[in-house]
């Protein structure tokens, strides 16, 4: 995915360096990273938080990983041990 225009700023090169405030730049950055996690994979908390890590500088995937998960781009176990993508029906 090209990085979208309106969301350049937030970045340094294919990283997110700041994340946004505005809710229509998170869910373009939402999107971004949707396509940098693998699908049809389980990851547990710590490899989540790494392959989040590698797409942003600002030091904080609880907070991105949280978006992740309200945006229905992540699901979890009940227990909060277990995460994986959710596969986009179509």
């Amino acid at each position: 995915m090209e990085i979208p225009k309106a969301i350049r700023g937030f970045f340094d090169g294919d990283k997110i360096k700041q994340w946004p405030g505005k809710l229509a730049k998170k869910t373009l950055c939402l999107e971004y990273l949707a396509e940098k996690i693998e699908g049809g994979k389980e990851f547990s908390d710590t490899e989540i938080k790494e392959a989040i890590n590698e797409w942003i500088t600002f030091g904080d995937p609880v907070t991105v990983r949280r978006e992740l998960i309200e945006a229905k781009v992540l699901d979890r176990s009940p227990d909060g041990r277990t995460y994986w993508k959710v596969e986009k029906e179509g």
